[in-house]
């Protein structure tokens, strides 16, 4: 019997786990207790876009965006003892603006690099688009690098592990005790870490299909524009490879996104554990009395 595949986010002093139905968030409070809290997936989740491939993989990215934008919120309130709401046309700005940064960042960035770098070296189209991806992943792996050096995010790093272990644990059939789920791999094939590195990786591919450009408002425009098909199909890509890991060229080609998460998914100590299992079991508790229901 093949189980659900759940996924999860780390929060601050938190861990969110998403089901098919529903999703669970756990928060460490100031005082030591754990915090959980519940909501069903609605809206995207429950229609039959989530059903069409290719097509899913955008719509379920910007919902899942929101969401996690949403609970980070609602964790950092739970720590500063606030209630300050990310929501509505202010939710949307938000995401809208870190999407634009991202974009320019690891997009258009890299794009001017290599065609400023075409022009004074006069290298070939083919050349510029493999320089071009090679400055994105770098930009990639050093943003990442540099933003776990801050404690903080070290910490976030951690709840990112733990939710690994605790997923890797329920998928092996162990029971889920802070024990049992620490013996488990902080890294797994569905990680939002290898996402990033699958789309870096098809860009290359995909640009350099492409061929050169001359025009570099066109070749950035280009660059937008074929955006979310990179993100489909990394997306089915990264679905295909997580439900056939067992295949050892799928699992041979999942290494190196296996290998980026050591950077982002940090060993977590058992009371982070505790806090990541508390959301999962709450997820999974509904969403097994939902599941028998007449």
């Amino acid at each position: 019997m093949k189980l659900p595949s759940y996924g999860g986010q780390a929060l601050i002093e938190g861990v969110l786990m998403r089901g098919q139905k529903y999703l669970a968030a756990a928060f460490r409070e100031p005082n030591g207790t754990i915090k959980v809290v519940t909501e069903p997936l609605l809206g995207i989740y429950s229609s039959k876009l989530t059903k069409i491939p290719f097509l899913r993989g955008l719509v379920i990215l910007w919902d899942a965006i929101g969401l996690g934008t949403k609970y980070i919120t609602l964790s950092a309130n739970v720590q500063s003892g606030e209630d300050e709401k990310i929501e509505g046309p202010t939710m949307v700005l938000t995401i809208l603006f870190s999407f634009a940064l991202a974009i320019g960042l690891f997009f258009l960035l890299p794009t001017g690099i290599a065609a400023l770098l075409q022009k004074t070296a006069n290298i070939s189209g083919f050349l510029t688009n493999l320089i071009e991806g090679l400055i994105r992943l770098i930009l990639v792996i050093l943003y990442i690098w540099l933003v776990g050096k801050s404690k903080d995010i070290k910490r976030v790093f951690r709840f990112h592990g733990a939710e690994h272990k605790t997923i890797n644990a329920f998928e092996a059939g162990a029971t889920l005790t802070p024990q049992e789920v620490s013996k488990y791999s902080l890294h797994h094939p569905r990680c939002g870490t290898g996402f990033i590195l699958i789309l870096v990786i098809f860009s290359v591919i995909l640009f350099s299909l492409i061929g050169p450009i001359p025009n570099l408002f066109l070749r950035l425009a280009s660059r937008i524009v074929l955006l979310p098909l990179l993100v489909m199909v990394a997306y089915e890509y990264m679905r295909f490879s997580a439900n056939h890991i067992s295949s050892p060229l799928l699992k041979y080609l999942s290494y190196p996104g296996m290998l980026l998460q050591r950077l982002t998914a940090f060993e977590p100590s058992e009371d982070i554990l505790e806090v990541s299992i508390a959301a999962f079991n709450k997820m999974y508790e509904i969403e097994r009395n939902e599941a028998s229901k007449p």
